[in-house]
């Protein structure tokens, strides 16, 4: 029996042991679902309180269910290791390391890299490596075969490589990894074909394409064409500030009435998270190697990231009215996760906002978020403060930077003077005291209208 068919029989049996690099949003989920589909898995994370919350059956993502890996971990199924001594054992192995990019916003892929280096080191016949890390194209065959094949091992042959893309969307209730459908691109037919089999254990829905890379520009494309939509309708948004008698709100409300053409997106104090705003930058990177430059990409991610920019001069604005100065004005931030109801602060707009306001010298800025205990902003540490009436009303200006549905924004309303609302989640109170500011919502400084 050749090493194709042997693999394919482990898998099938459930008998082949699962390996996961990098247990985040994307790693650890996935880890789970194998490991509740009957497979032994070990997750692998440099990161040692990780590991160690894991093997004590600790739960550190919400979109996890905490029972199940308490479960899964009393099972056995479901284990950790803070390094790669566990390689050799495994068949199959998820590389979902993080990667950002550095101050000149070039491709940093050292985290792919180090995790590719460390499974050379024990790569053996018959593994099949998928690599889920969103990239930029050539990565997987350009970068990582490289340094598989150092071995002396055949791709394709010896052993199987792929890329599979995350669709991992923190938060999201009805779109999971049983039911998301998965694209995945082989080096070889037989790798496309080992990939596809043993991704099929969790989800059905398989869509292979030709090869890695067009697979690694389908991620890009996913992620920059919500990137693109976003920044247009930001900055629409200050367009209708700036008419002042036009709410962006109400007219995406009205264009989404028609039933084809159209696809809403919302305004926001700026995107966060690892895709969206790290994405645009890997493809502009890649194009420049071919001589082309993405202008329409990059001027969209410039929209995007000048937004809490925007943010802060709103704040500033409103404070002149008060009349209050930055340094002695009380601003209280409410949700820092860089979207409703995840505890996930990556690259969160709310922090850049914070940052910025601190930079021009703001002194007394507090949060609260129920899913973010504590925050780090300017090597500062903040903890969340309590909501209650008598709080809320020592504020001067109130920032609702993340709209969690356990706010009560009726309460937070009545109890507030200023609000600046970058949601769009005070639409429809009424009878407020409280003057209302909302990101696009086109109203003169004078109007207290919702």
């Amino acid at each position: 029996m050749n090493r194709l068919m042997q693999l394919e029989e482990k898998i099938i049996k459930k008998k082949a042991k699962i390996g996961v690099v990098g247990l985040g949003y994307v790693g650890l989920p996935l880890a789970v679902e194998y490991a509740s589909k009957g497979f032994t898995t070990i997750g692998i994370d440099i990161d040692k309180s990780k590991v160690e919350k894991l093997n004590r059956g600790e739960n550190y993502i919400l979109d996890v269910d905490s029972e199940k890996v308490k479960k899964l971990v009393k099972s056995g199924r479901l284990s950790a290791v803070s390094d790669y001594s566990a390689v050799d054992i495994l068949d199959v192995i998820f590389i979902c390391v993080p990667t950002p990019f550095n101050e000149n916003k070039e491709p940093n892929i050292s985290h792919i890299l180090d995790a590719v280096e460390n499974i050379a080191k024990k790569l053996r016949h018959g593994q099949l490596i998928i690599l889920k890390s969103t990239t930029f194209p050539t990565t997987t065959e350009n970068y990582v075969l490289p340094i598989l094949e150092k071995t002396g091992l055949r791709v394709g042959k010896d052993f199987f490589l792929a890329f599979s893309p995350e669709r991992i969307d923190p938060g999201n209730k009805e779109w999971n990894l049983s039911n998301t459908p998965v694209i995945v691109g082989g080096v070889t037919p037989e790798c496309a074909r080992m990939a596809e089999i043993v991704i099929k254990q969790i989800s059905k829905n398989v869509h292979l394409v030709s090869s890695p890379r067009v697979a690694e520009m389908a991620k890009l494309l996913e992620n920059i064409f919500r990137s693109v939509n976003i920044a247009l309708v930001n900055e629409l948004a200050q367009l209708c500030d700036r008419i002042g008698n036009i709410d962006i709100w109400e007219v995406i409300e009205a264009a989404s009435t028609k039933p084809f053409g159209f696809m809403p997106f919302y305004p926001g104090p700026g995107i966060g998270g690892h895709c969206i705003l790290v994405d645009p930058y890997y493809l502009s990177w890649f194009a420049k190697a071919y001589d082309f430059h993405t202008n329409f990409i990059e001027l969209a991610a410039e929209t995007n990231e000048s937004m809490p920019f925007y943010i802060v001069n709103l704040i500033l604005r409103e404070l002149s009215y008060l009349p209050k100065t930055l340094k002695d004005a009380n601003i209280l931030f409410l949700g820092v996760a860089f979207k409703r109801n995840v505890n996930d602060t990556r690259l969160s707009p709310a922090i850049k906002i914070m940052e910025l306001l601190m930079r021009e010298g703001a002194i007394n800025i507090f949060y609260n978020d129920p899913y973010v205990p504590e925050i780090w902003v300017n090597s500062k540490k903040f903890e969340s403060i309590e909501l209650n009436e008598r709080k809320l009303q020592k504020f001067d200006i109130v920032v609702i930077t993340t709209d969690h549905s356990i706010y009560d924004f009726e309460f937070i309303v009545r109890n507030s003077k200023v609000i600046i609302d970058t949601r769009n989640a005070t639409k429809g109170i009424e009878n407020s005291t409280a003057k209302i500011v909302r990101l696009g919502a086109g109203m003169n400084r004078n109007e207290n209208k919702n």
